[in-house]
């Protein structure tokens, strides 16, 4: 297995002043039509803003996207498909001949995919803003900058017969639908978990004070994640240990909340060994032992496992754990959308979804995939598992407008960008 997974490590966001301005207002420009209220999952263009509840249980304000239409009908394909993926989701053959999911997609539907490998979030949306691309495979700190941007359109869902068996603990979530409108097909999940070498650190932690309490007994021996997006992590260990910081969503903190969780991630440096931002730094990391105890993705576990040469446990700790969710966009201004529509299907049916999930490492969105994935590869991932889905706080971009609905009184994605610049020294 090529692992393409760790191109994400280390750009998991940025640029929140697209997210800012376009969240900020309901004017975003898009040449996209207006919608019509008559068309099957398309949405429906407003005026102002509509009321969400959020987590906290208050009500706020969330602007509606720019107006866009999802398609009624597919047609015949154009001929040609351009899209903007992480690598691993559309294989060809040229990374490894026996791994090759586009070119039976090619040859069943007439569209020939050009694939432009988006290292980035970041770069995802800037190659989304020139409108040369057809869709594009956004994580979810992209999607809301994408669909507040204009750049990507409502899905019908009932034109992608794939979705129909897609697990419904990813659908109409906030990272890919506005207002119960999709914006997308989900594609895969995954969380971030504690990691430990079993040899060094017993009995089995159960909780993420393992690598956040100052007074840990594995000091110079902890290997966190690299990205000013591990804030999160830390506020989301405070949330459940510190309850009078009133934490409700680890991605909305106020000045009180977010000085904590600085503190807390200070107090941490002296606990670590080093950080990663690459599949191969922890993998060495944990071989060496240097490291013994740390955040990771399954994946990098699955490596050291199959490595042989030290042995790794891993498990979502009772604080919970953040994670992310992939899911498949249809540019706003699509010259291949019939292309597109097809590729959504395509992509997300069970053989395909179980090929991109096991070669990519993570968890299928696609439940029939479960089906045909090799033995014990679905309960590795949790693939089907509703309970543990929902204990993962996904990536989002932290915006000044508080995500649980307390107004704009929370850090942007730029403080949080420069508290992790002062954090790590």
């Amino acid at each position: 297995m090529r692992i393409t997974r760790f191109a994400r490590a280390g750009a998991v966001l940025g640029a929140v002043s697209l997210v800012l301005a376009a969240c900020g207002s309901s004017s975003s420009s898009s040449t996209a039509p207006a919608a019509s209220p008559t068309d099957s999952g398309a949405a429906t263009a407003a005026s102002s803003p509509s009321a969400e509840t959020s987590s906290a249980g208050t009500t706020t304000e969330r602007p509606a996207p720019p107006a866009g239409q999802a398609a009624t009908a597919i047609g015949a394909g154009e001929g040609e498909l351009n899209l903007v993926a992480w690598a691993g989701y559309a294989e060809d053959g040229s990374n490894d001949p026996k791994v090759d999911w586009v070119t039976p997609f090619e040859k069943e539907s007439g569209c020939k995919v050009n694939i432009k490998i988006g290292d980035s979030s970041d770069a995802m949306v800037t190659l989304m803003k020139t409108d040369q691309y057809d869709g594009v495979s956004a994580s979810g700190d992209a999607t809301l900058r994408l669909i507040y941007g204009g750049q990507v359109a409502p899905v019908n869902t009932d034109l992608v017969p794939s979705y129909k068996t897609i697990a419904e603990f990813l659908k109409l979530k906030p990272w890919n639908s506005i207002n119960g409108v999709s914006y997308g097909i989900p594609h895969g999940w995954g969380a971030n978990v504690l990691m430990w070498n079993p040899a060094k650190v017993s009995p089995a932690p159960t909780s993420w004070s393992a690598v956040f309490d100052p007074n840990s007994p594995f000091k110079g021996k902890v290997n966190p994640y690299d990205s000013p997006i591990y804030i999160a992590d830390a506020a989301l260990y405070l949330m459940k240990t510190k309850p009078e910081l009133k934490i409700t969503d680890p991605y909305a903190l106020d000045d009180t909340q977010f000085a904590a969780v600085v503190d807390l991630l200070k107090g941490q440096r002296g606990l670590v060994d080093s950080y990663w931002d690459t599949y191969t730094k922890q993998v060495a990391s944990f071989e060496a032992g240097s490291s013994v105890i740390g955040q990771a993705w399954q994946i990098n576990a699955n490596i050291i496992n199959g490595d042989g040469k030290v042995k790794v446990e891993t498990a979502v700790p009772s604080e919970g754990a953040t994670g992310w969710s992939d899911t498949w966009m249809i540019a706003s201004k699509a010259a291949h959308p019939n292309c597109m529509y097809k590729w959504m299907d395509w992509i997300t049916s069970a053989k395909v979804n179980a090929q991109v999930a096991e070669y990519f490492g993570e968890a299928p969105a696609q439940t029939k995939a479960c089906e045909v994935t090799s033995k014990g590869f679905c309960d590795q991932f949790h693939a089907l598992d509703a309970a543990y889905a929902d204990s993962i706080h996904y990536w989002t971009t932290p915006t000044s407008d508080c995500l649980d609905g307390r107004g704009k009184i929370c850090k942007d994605y730029a403080a949080w960008v420069q508290a992790w610049t002062e954090i790590k020294g």
